[in-house]
């Protein structure tokens, strides 16, 4: 605290504890992204981040798989994975398995997975970000912003410390819930028409027997129609609150470990939760950890290999698939997906499926043999010079959302988010008037597949 450089705004009295060329707001896949390459880009890079750990809802929301790096494949199980997504979200992959804390592909429907050790995740990301030189303040939350015209000059955050600001150049919105956008009085929405989708409270069971499992599942992580026609009979002979019968089951790189995607959280009368509001929040989080255990229960009592198992993890926070959605100076719309197009300017290549888990049941729509590439106005809101977003706030229509939002492409969102930023500074120049192909050249320099 001594040791601090603090001057005051003239806004305010409150301190200025850090200023940077460009400020990262938030942690997850796309906030680590974009620090560690901003870093290596030679800006000074502050990155701030609630927990006290990087992984946003990978981590924290204990997502468990890195999705959307492969080809979506017909006849999937006689066809080794075919990558199409490569720059930091490889690296990322690449650090994992070296540590021991991946596995390889597994197949997921159409396409394949990675499946992570979360604490092997959080330390992959602490390595990264020193390494570059990212100064990281870890349980810190940015609770306003000073707005100065079209661009924004500094963010007050909360920590232990009290009440300060930080300056800089440029922001990146890493939030997943468009804060700081929405923060600086920009526009956004919910969804479709204020429809999104469910949160849920992913856990992990250890002690599980292994051959029992695959002599069950095969090699596919979705669940077989046998067990899908089980969970429907315990759930509406009312033996467990089992409400979501298709789930996924993912070995992890520990043996006998596996991570459980179950449970389908709604308020009363099913109502949709929405996250923002603490209310629904707490219900999703209190519910999520009473329903996971129902299904573990489930397990234990009807899924032979699980009989011994136990429930040795549940997340910090429930994961949370969809909150606010910027109105950016382009829009990812659902034909754009559905038709697999390649602007010039896109950023990040995607096969995933347009996932929909929202409702009774979850839906997917299955890209095949065939990817699109996300544009890079997504990423720019209408109303700020010196702001980008990465990650699942990004400008796009619902179900296109379902489609980008997963964490290869919140790794490359946050990469390309980062070179923009380098030239945004260099040039003195906006965000909208970045040169996407000069974007492109640096980041296919870097490693990425466009």
């Amino acid at each position: 605290m001594k040791n601090w450089k603090e001057t005051a705004l003239a806004e305010t009295a409150s301190p200025v504890l850090a200023e940077a060329d460009v400020v990262v707001c938030g942690g997850g896949p796309s906030g680590v992204a974009a620090a560690v390459m901003s870093a290596r880009n030679g800006l000074k890079t502050i990155l701030i981040e609630k927990n006290g750990f990087c992984g946003g809802g990978a981590v924290a929301g204990l997502s468990g798989t890195i999705c959307g790096l492969f080809l979506t494949q017909d006849d999937i199980e006689n066809k080794d994975a075919k990558q199409i997504v490569f720059g930091f979200a490889e690296e990322f992959r690449a650090r994992l398995q070296a540590k021991g804390g991946a596995t390889p592909p597994q197949i997921y429907g159409n396409t394949h997975v990675v499946t992570f050790d979360p604490l092997i995740w959080r330390e992959a990301a602490d390595d990264l970000l020193e390494e570059s030189g990212v100064q990281c303040l870890y349980h810190t939350y940015m609770t306003e912003v000073v707005r100065d015209g079209d661009e924004i000059t500094a963010i007050r955050v909360e920590s232990k410390a009290g009440s300060t600001f930080l300056k800089a150049k440029a922001f990146i919105d890493t939030s997943g819930d468009a804060a700081l956008v929405t923060k600086a009085g920009c526009a956004y929405s919910f969804g479709d028409n204020g429809a999104i989708q469910n949160p849920t409270m992913i856990f992990r069971l250890s002690d599980v027997v292994e051959s029992d499992f695959y002599d069950y599942f095969g090699q596919n992580t979705i669940c077989p129609p046998d067990m899908m026609d089980k969970l429907k009979t315990a759930y509406e002979s009312r033996e467990y609150d089992t409400p979501r019968n298709k789930v996924w089951v993912f070995p992890t790189p520990q043996k006998g470990v596996f991570l459980m995607n179950c449970t389908r959280l709604a308020g009363q009368d099913n109502r949709m939760l929405n996250v923002v509001d603490p209310a629904d929040f707490t219900y999703a989080e209190v519910y999520g950890r009473r329903q996971a255990r129902e299904y573990h229960r489930f397990f234990k009592d009807k899924i032979k290999g699980f009989e011994e198992s136990q429930l040795i993890d549940m997340p910090p926070e429930v994961g949370i698939r969809q909150t606010r959605t910027i109105s950016g100076e382009n829009t990812l719309t659902n034909d754009h997906v559905a038709n697999c197009d390649k602007p010039e300017d896109g950023v990040v290549r995607s096969s995933w499926p347009i996932e929909m888990h929202a409702g009774e049941k979850s839906k997917l729509h299955w890209l095949m043999e065939d990817y699109y590439e996300v544009p890079y106005g997504t990423l720019v809101p209408k109303e700020l010079d010196n702001v980008i977003v990465a990650g699942r706030c990004l400008s796009a229509e619902h179900e296109a959302l379902a489609s980008a939002r997963v964490t290869a492409q919140c790794f490359e969102l946050g990469h390309a988010a980062a070179v923009a930023t380098k030239q945004k500074i260099e040039k003195a120049i906006n965000y909208r008037d970045v040169d996407t192909k000069e974007l492109r050249e640096a980041m296919r320099a870097a490693g990425s597949a466009l």
